[in-house]
């Protein structure tokens, strides 16, 4: 099939690298000049893990332009994977959803096309896409619009870090339309996917036992929430923990086993139940905010997705109460940083707890220095007043310092010789804001190991 998709960002693009791979004919659109000739010349703008060889082992399969007409005309899908990054009420910002829409409307023709909002937006929005549409197409073709075009959403569950396995091998599909012929589509263009009929890459092997996809065939509002609803569960279940952890401190418990016993319950499941630093990232902030902002809509509130927020937010002022506690004086210290980004696999920065730390730290007195294995020319680009405390080498953050905090677990942080930097710190306090460490094994290294639930071991 012949497919658009508008957005060359984290969803756009590896929607577009995997349907490439999986046979269809895909034109990426993007207004980005300079992002369209890195991208036509294999070198994607994100670090995604193995985003780089699925592009070349798709790449007869995909163009990238910054022209509506080359990519939109005669498509049969066309997906919008723009932004929607969130206003100050909590209300996702729609300017470019508007845009894309607009533009699709002026180029679409040459058969019937169905607009996909891959994009995350609130509950309604497929209306209001669907008239910008028509207003645009009349306006252009100077007649009325008829069965051309149908509106349709399909969200997209995809982790960082694990998006191109999230889009080959998903949990399920969630498609959503008023138009029967555009679910038709849609299943037919997913229908590899979901019955597992392609070669799957070298590099991302079909899961064990891996079997047909569940297809969600809905209305279009019912899709829209479906995306909001799992994100704000997810986000409820990293908040729970995050409290969970709280009072296993204040009692004496282990949070690690208490979190294990309780994910090994059916019903419950242990998967984002990793207390620590709380989530981050582009969506969980941004669609529980969004989906508190729709209730406010119909006067009705929403207080476990307020609390779930509350409790995330609290995680990154409990980094800063907790070296207070240990240090008992941050002015003039120094805090060194272990990663950057949101969480592994990925350079994305967006809401990184990470980042909050850093500044909260500053705001004390304190001084600073970070390191990221991936993240850090993306840091230095995206927050300019912080970048000279960015450190090349981990011997620079751990040199002279009073306290360490592990803010993201990369593999590299994960398997340091831990033995090696301890004698270099000025106070070895190190503060596992993951709790992906062994505390024992630190402990007996020298250094003051704490949690964000507790501690253990002197130096």
């Amino acid at each position: 099939m012949k497919v658009c998709v508008v957005g060359t960002g984290y969803v756009g693009l590896t929607t577009g690298v995997s349907l490439a791979y999986l046979g269809h004919q895909v034109t990426c659109i993007d207004l980005d000049e300079a992002k369209i000739e890195q991208l036509r010349g294999g070198r994607p703008p994100i670090y995604e893990p193995h985003l780089d060889e699925l592009m070349a082992e798709a790449a007869h399969n995909l163009t990238f332009t910054t022209s509506y007409e080359e990519g939109v005309r005669g498509a049969e899908v066309v997906f919008v994977a723009v932004q929607t990054p969130s206003l100050a009420n909590g209300s996702p910002d729609l300017r470019f959803l508007r845009s894309a829409a607009e533009s699709i409307g002026r180029t679409v023709g040459g058969g019937f096309t169905v607009v996909v909002n891959k994009s995350t937006v609130p509950i309604g929005s497929g209306n209001w896409v669907d008239a910008i549409l028509r207003d645009a197409y009349e306006q252009h073709h100077a007649r009325r619009a008829g069965g051309e075009f149908a509106v349709a959403s399909n969200p997209e569950f995809l982790r960082e870090g694990s998006a191109l396995h999230d889009t080959l091998y998903p949990d399920r599909i969630v498609i959503g339309s008023d138009n029967p012929r555009s679910l038709e589509v849609l299943a037919r263009l997913y229908r590899n996917v979901l019955n597992q009929s392609f070669t799957p890459p070298s590099f991302l092997p079909r899961p064990d036992q891996t079997d047909a996809v569940p297809l969600v065939s809905t209305d279009l509002a019912s899709a829209e929430l479906i995306k909001y609803a799992a994100n704000a569960f997810l986000a409820l279940k990293i908040s729970y923990i995050n409290e969970i952890g709280r009072l296993a401190g204040k009692v004496g418990a282990d949070i690690v086993q208490v979190a294990r016993g309780t994910g090994l319950d059916a019903r419950i499941g242990s998967r984002f139940l990793q207390a620590g630093l709380g989530w981050g990232g582009s969506c969980f902030a941004k669609d529980t905010a969004a989906l508190i902002a729709t209730a406010a809509e119909y006067h009705h509130d929403m207080p476990i997705v307020r609390a779930a927020r509350d409790v995330n937010q609290r995680q990154r002022t409990l980094v800063v109460d907790r070296l207070m506690e240990e240090l008992r004086i941050l002015k003039g210290r120094r805090i060194g940083l272990l990663g950057l980004a949101f969480k592994p696999n990925t350079d994305d920065l967006r809401d990184s707890p990470a980042v909050d730390v850093a500044r909260l730290l500053l705001a004390r007195g304190a001084r600073i220095r970070l390191h990221d294995p991936v993240a850090a020319e993306r840091f230095r680009r995206e927050h300019p007043d912080l970048a000279e405390n960015l450190c090349h080498s981990l011997d620079e953050v751990f040199d002279n310092s009073d306290a360490v905090v592990l803010c993201t677990e990369w593999a590299q942080y994960l398997e340091l010789d831990w033995s090696k930097f301890v004698g270099l710190m000025n106070n070895p306090v190190l503060l596992d804001g993951r709790l992906a460490l062994d505390p024992g094994r630190l402990s007996r290294l020298g250094y003051r190991y704490l949690s964000l639930t507790g501690d253990s071991g002197a130096a």
